[in-house]
């Protein structure tokens, strides 16, 4: 790690001097202005960033609380040891857990030397990542549940790859690249989570799993891997006959699991397609409305107006 960036991760915070000067509360409203303590990742993410990074801060127990974002945390040096429903867990140095929006947790207060990497990442982010994985494997899975905001289960990856050299060189140039941003930074950073999660997938080995995993999950995993891979030509009817469930069943459980309807998912799928397509290529919105598996472009304007506020060719001309 460069020597600057070094000085700034050990350095004491305005949060942990004064905790250092007395105060032994946990300062809620730098965190969220919810009552039940669910943090806010506009409250630390600047406006319109899909990922930042920040230091924990040390020197005091934080009450249970949730996200509304996905966490990683990532041990700089020295330990940290949480409490997730119920069960404590230290990581060492080198070690990395990521805790879906749902996990309840709590943190043991960290020392001086502790020195830990929080990851803030909104679910969006991996909107373009998830397309380049194979769906057959953890953090496939993990992120496929964890981009609908409704799949309230909590989850954790605990990965103990502390002794990959290769794992923790692309952890420091991903937090470098945060700390000292270029111009290229947003696509390099995307570049470098990619190349992360190739690394740990193949590292599944080292990888500790918390999650309920039932019969119930599975069926929404298969659903949100359908939509992914076929949302220019997804039907209900399909899905229902590949997962031999009837689809009245299927409708059933799609909503309570998501909240979200099978044609509300779709719609989300498509949408988030169409503006990976927008920002990436040059396609026209008639060819890029053809591409997702719309057939009415006044009907996909309404929605994409709907959804985002501005019609698909001012939200490419905003690019530019």
């Amino acid at each position: 790690m460069k020597e600057e960036i070094h000085e700034k991760l050990i350095a004491l915070t305005e949060e942990e001097l004064k905790i250092i000067n007395g105060d032994t509360t946990v300062n809620m409203s730098i965190y969220s202005d919810d009552e039940k303590f669910i943090i806010d990742s506009n409250k630390l993410l600047p406006k319109g960033e899909l990922i930042d990074i920040r230091k924990h801060t040390r020197f005091i127990d934080f009450p249970k609380h949730k996200h509304n974002y996905i966490e990683f945390n990532y041990v700089y040096q020295g330990n940290f040891t949480q409490i997730i429903d119920g069960k404590k867990i230290t990581l060492e140095k080198g070690e990395l857990i990521f805790l879906n929006q749902y996990i309840t947790h709590e943190i043991v207060k960290s020392g001086e030397e502790d020195i830990i990497i929080n990851f803030i990442v909104r679910p969006e982010f991996f909107d373009y990542i998830i397309s380049l994985l194979d769906k057959e494997n953890i953090i496939s899975k993990f992120l496929l549940t964890t981009l609908y905001t409704d799949y309230n289960e909590g989850e954790y990856l605990y990965f103990k790859v502390s002794q990959r050299k290769d794992i923790q060189i692309l952890l420091e140039k991903i937090i470098m690249e945060i700390y000292e941003p270029s111009i290229m930074s947003k696509a390099t950073i995307k570049l470098l989570v990619g190349l992360l999660l190739v690394e740990l997938i193949k590292n599944s080995q080292d990888i500790e799993i918390y999650s309920v995993d039932n019969y119930e999950k599975m069926m929404i995993i298969q659903t949100l891997k359908y939509i992914d891979e076929f949302y220019n030509k997804a039907t209900l009817v399909e899905l229902s006959e590949k997962l031999k469930q009837p689809d009245y069943k299927l409708s059933k459980l799609i909503k309570k699991h998501t909240g979200m309807t099978f044609k509300e998912l779709l719609q989300e799928r498509k949408l988030s397609r169409a503006v990976e397509l927008i920002k990436s290529t040059n396609y026209s919105v008639i060819e890029i409305i053809e591409l997702v598996g719309y057939e009415n472009p006044t009907y996909f304007y309404k929605i994409f107006k709907n959804k985002f506020g501005i019609t698909p060719r001012e939200y490419k001309l905003d690019l530019q």
